[in-house]
């Protein structure tokens, strides 16, 4: 190893020690915050009985003790499942954008392509009907000649749903069984957070150096496969954007080179209140575009969580694109994260697409030629 692999080895380190010592101060401070309350310690009184809050604390440390890393555990192994070659499913590289893997798609290829990347609630290839109905009004005020990609599973290894998924449809059939059947509202809610969590770790994962590259791999065949049904060939100048909302941000970040080689066109990333280091390769990214709410505290957490976004690194990818003039930011004032003041809600829906197509990049890219 030479001094600046170590080097940079120990800042990896330093980077990583940073990251969960302000998880851990966040986590409980809130928590105290949250025990010190006597309203909430009151409603807490008021809507659970002594026995009813005994079987909550029981039942809900099982799950975090339990579930949560057996969820963790599951999303590693269909990693390595996939790199062993063990799951079948993707194309190889060299076959991706073949004569026999193009297909026609809906009428003629389009000049630029939208992918949406959903957040972390997706637990399905269909999307909630809240974020159907953004889509569906982004779709009808795209510029002529975009066409939007949506209903892509950004958190299995498969381009199929949760529950289909080779890797752990094991699991997570038993996981919706019981979020469906079970009579106990409690045993549902676990099962819902379970999904959730899973859908996090794989945003970790995303973050992560070693890990990561393999998740974005097969993330960057699963677009690229949804391309060449729709037609899409390389090197033919359309620009491909990465829509992001929340957790999606990183997963769009962690992809962007991959798939940019991958399709060998403009890349453009596009995020709405999303969360992401910016510790990924950059380079072959052409614009960075943010929608975020000024309420949102998920999406400002991210500057704590992910050192790499702090102006006490400024030679981070992130500083350095900033610094470059690569990333834009579009900000609506009132809007949160999630729920009513979210950006699915019918209150800011408008307002959100108004600025992703402020953001979107011109199909006539003067610099498609070059890359």
């Amino acid at each position: 190893m030479t001094i600046r692999d170590g080097v940079r080895e120990q800042l990896r380190r330093e980077r990583l020690n940073l990251r969960l010592a302000v998880w851990l101060l966040s986590g409980g401070g809130l928590l105290t915050a949250l025990l010190l309350s006597g309203r909430l310690r009151g409603w807490l009184w008021t809507l659970l009985s002594a026995a009813d809050l005994q079987l909550l604390l029981r039942w809900g440390g099982a799950g975090l003790l339990l579930l949560i890393p057996i969820a963790g555990i599951v999303s590693l192994v269909s990693q390595y499942a996939f790199w062993e070659g063990w799951l079948d499913g993707l194309p190889e590289v060299e076959d991706l954008f073949g004569d026999d893997a193009v297909g026609a798609g809906p009428g003629e290829p389009a000049r630029g392509y939208v992918v949406y990347l959903d957040g972390i609630h997706q637990s399905e290839q269909d999307h909630p009907p809240r974020v159907q109905a953004l889509l569906g009004a982004l779709e009808r005020r795209l510029p002529a000649g975009f066409r939007l990609l949506r209903g892509l599973d950004t958190y299995t290894v498969m381009p199929v749903a949760l529950v289909e998924d080779s890797g752990g449809s094991w699991f997570w059939r038993r996981v919706f069984a019981l979020q469906e059947q079970h009579p106990n509202g409690l045993v549902r809610l676990l099962t819902a957070v379970l999904v959730q969590a899973n859908n996090v770790i794989k945003v970790g994962i995303s973050s992560d150096r070693r890990y990561g590259p393999i998740r974005h791999y097969e993330l960057a065949l699963k677009i690229g496969l949804r391309l060449a049904e729709q037609g899409f060939q390389p090197e033919s100048g359309s620009p491909l954007v990465l829509l992001g909302y929340s957790g999606g941000g990183e997963m769009a970040f962690g992809v962007a080179d991959y798939l940019s080689r991958l399709a060998r066109t403009p890349l453009h990333i596009l995020t709405v209140c999303g969360v992401f280091s910016g510790e990924h390769p950059l380079e072959r990214v052409r614009t960075i575009g943010t929608v975020v709410g000024s309420r949102d505290p998920v999406a400002a957490f991210g500057n704590l969580a992910y050192p790499g976004r702090s102006p006490l690194l400024p030679f981070s990818r992130w500083r350095l694109a900033l610094a470059a003039g690569l990333v834009s930011r579009h900000t609506i004032d009132g809007m949160n994260h999630n729920g009513g003041r979210g950006p699915f809600s019918e209150r800011y829906r408008d307002a959100v697409v108004a600025g992703i197509l402020d953001l979107l990049p011109p199909l006539s890219d003067p610099g498609a030629a070059r890359r």
